[in-house]
């Protein structure tokens, strides 16, 4: 899933290890096309089933062999870091799985290895309806990974520390959520308006609570899929986090804070605001029961009408380039993407689907999540990071700019020109 998957990458060692002999053991064996019946059996490797309730995934499969006679599905499944081992090695040897999950920072690597099949390709043979997808990952305008199920950001605010700070209403835009933060951080002097981890070990604060603000007024940091960051959208949202600085409305220890040392700020409830992952909800909720807090939009500029970009991390889904069964992985993938069991995965997952029809099953059963899902159909999921060549090595570049920045080492505008500089090096 990538940067936001605290805790559903927590799977014991000896499963890992287990999992990753199992894995390289069967590398490249599967791939050997039909046997003497004529059955196809399929790879499929991901680190979705230690993550999802025991016997789910394979329940699917079984689903899916029974509607598709002659194909049957195997799974290698392991933690994310022992997938990710696999997956890369697949993809350097050529023995990559039929069908693989994928982290949308590994595909354009991929992409240049040209380990991934043209799903654009498959998808137009298959006369596919793509206005089904919430979105896809391209590059040079073939798709290459689609997102299975997305795991967003939205903002979370305490309730009960806006309610003593005189606000009435989770702030919808910027200006509101300065005032909000200014008030939230006169109610305590431990208490703060919003939290910013820019750990440069860890440095996705840039993308989950930075260039969060550039998505939600519908901006971009990038112009034809090269960096573009001294643009009035990107210069506009750093102007307001440096704001923000300035006012002292951020929590202490910004500069060396990680993400889940901002979620620990916001349940331990000495912070008012913070962007987070819905993975977080039970983690919140486990630690701090007596938390009252709710879940919005992350706030947009004054008088932004259109559809605003959430930050998400997603659980990809692509073919592997080497497969002697592409037709057949793609009805894999048509058949998880598909409205019924692309709904039946987010509501395993606790997440939220990739096909536009398909509505989980929690959005019924719990207001946090039925309202982030509000939020989710009414904007579009955005992650310019993903796809983009060595994405935490630009997050973290820009870090080290920013920390100048609110050092008073420098302004924005040079920032911002010196991360573009930076940056283009490696496009």
């Amino acid at each position: 899933m990538g940067n936001d998957a605290l805790s559903r990458r927590n799977v014991l060692g000896y499963f890992g290890m287990a999992a990753a002999v199992a894995m390289t053991a069967s590398c490249g064996t599967a791939n050997a096309g039909k046997s003497a019946d004529g059955t196809v059996t399929l790879e499929f490797a991901q680190w979705w089933e230690p993550e999802l309730p025991k016997g789910s995934l394979r329940t699917l499969m079984d689903t899916f062999e029974a509607k598709n006679p002659g194909i049957k599905v195997k799974l290698l499944s392991g933690p994310y870091a022992s997938t990710k081992e696999q997956v890369i090695a697949g993809a350097a040897a050529g023995t990559m799985s039929d069908v693989v999950g994928l982290d949308g920072a590994w595909i354009n690597d991929f992409s240049k290895q040209g380990s991934l099949a043209d799903l654009s390709a498959l998808m137009k043979e298959s006369k596919y309806d793509q206005s089904q997808l919430a979105s896809q990952v391209k590059i040079d305008g073939t798709t290459l990974m689609i997102p299975a199920v997305n795991f967003v950001y939205p903002m979370f605010t305490n309730d009960d520390l806006l309610a003593k700070a005189g606000v009435s209403k989770p702030p919808s835009t910027r200006s509101e959520f300065t005032a909000a933060a200014v008030a939230i951080s006169k109610v305590d002097s431990n208490v703060k308006g919003w939290v910013l981890p820019l750990s440069q070990e860890a440095p996705n604060g840039i993308q989950n609570d930075v260039m969060s603000w550039v998505w939600a007024s519908g901006g971009s940091m990038l112009k034809d899929g090269k960096p573009d960051l001294t643009n009035d959208a990107v210069h506009s949202a750093v102007n307001f986090v440096q704001d923000l600085w300035d006012k002292k409305v951020v929590s202490p220890g910004a500069l060396t804070m990680k993400e889940q040392d901002k979620v620990e700020e916001f349940t331990n409830a000495r912070v008012g605001m913070m962007i987070d992952s819905l993975a977080h909800i039970k983690l919140i909720r486990e630690n701090n029961p007596k938390l009252k807090f709710s879940i919005s939009a992350v706030p947009a500029v004054d008088g932004f009408t259109g559809k605003r970009g959430i930050p998400y991390a997603a659980w990809g889904i692509g073919i592997a380039d080497n497969s002697p069964n592409k037709a057949e992985a793609w009805k894999l993938v048509d058949f998880l993407m598909s409205e019924e069991t692309n709904a039946k995965l987010s509501s395993l997952s606790n997440s939220f689907p990739g096909n536009t029809k398909a509505v989980p099953d929690f959005v019924d059963s719990d207001a946090l999540f039925k309202k982030a899902f509000e939020i989710y159909k009414g904007g579009y999921p955005a992650n310019e990071f993903v796809g983009l060549p060595v994405a935490e090595q630009l997050m973290r570049s820009f870090d080290e700019e920013l920390q100048k920045t609110l050092s008073g080492q420098q302004n924005v505008d040079k920032l911002l020109a010196n991360a573009q500089a930076t940056w283009m090096k490696s496009f």
